[in-house]
């Protein structure tokens, strides 16, 4: 049940996207990995609050347990392996807590200070709802060619505390993490916008070029 703008997207930028079901067993995982060069961490439901040892609370999503299990060991496998990896919204929350992070389960209740994150569906895929301060000195700035670029927002959770080995390279103006990078990985990258359905800015179209270059380049290894 991936939308087919994720699909469109890594097309679009030289890729050929290859759909993982949920359910299979760590076994296949293990042998369908060593075929993969990139692994795209899409957005989703929620991530079942026992990862971060918390209980569930009304204000919580559709949750699928097997495809959290699936996604923290394709993350874990991909770190290990120096696979390029890119994380959207739900993908960043994915990596985040699958490296030891933890996150706010519902940003309405928990940060009542927060701008609206949750813009659909009573706004288009498409609409800016807030700019993104992204650090000068980041891998991210130099995809995007911009320190400050207009986003979507479709999330209701946000990273809370920030995993060790990650770096925040992204904020909102309210101050939540809205990109992270994993330093000294070949490409380890994660924003919680919704880049594939904006590429009409060119921006966007270049996170998701870089994400292929750094596939392509894995392949040749």
């Amino acid at each position: 049940a991936t939308p087919e703008a994720y699909i469109h997207a890594v097309a679009q930028a030289g890729g050929c996207p290859i759909l993982i079901p949920v359910g299979i067993n760590e076994r296949t995982l293990n042998t369908l990995f060593p075929k993969l060069d990139g692994i795209l961490f899409t957005g989703g439901g929620d991530i079942h609050p026992k990862y971060l040892g918390e209980k569930e609370i009304p204000e919580l999503g559709r949750i699928d347990v097997e495809r959290d299990e699936m996604e923290f060991f394709l993350l874990k496998q991909a770190v290990q392996e120096n696979v390029p990896f890119l994380g959207i919204c739900r993908g960043i929350q994915v990596i985040n807590v699958g490296l030891g992070g933890t996150l706010y389960l519902d940003i309405p209740s928990q940060v009542p200070q927060a701008l609206r994150h949750q813009c659909s569906p009573e706004f288009p895929r498409d609409y800016l709802a807030h700019e993104v301060q992204v650090s000068a000195d980041s891998r991210l700035a130099d995809i995007l060619g911009e320190h400050t670029v207009k986003v979507n927002s479709m999330h209701h959770q946000a990273v809370r505390t920030l995993a060790p080995a990650l770096r925040a390279t992204g904020f909102s103006p309210d101050g939540l993490v809205e990109a992270l990078e994993l330093p000294d990985h070949p490409f380890g990258l994660a924003v919680q916008w919704h880049p594939e359905c904006l590429t009409a800015h060119r921006p966007m179209r270049a996170l998701f070029e870089a994400f292929v270059r750094a596939a392509i380049e894995r392949q040749k290894d």
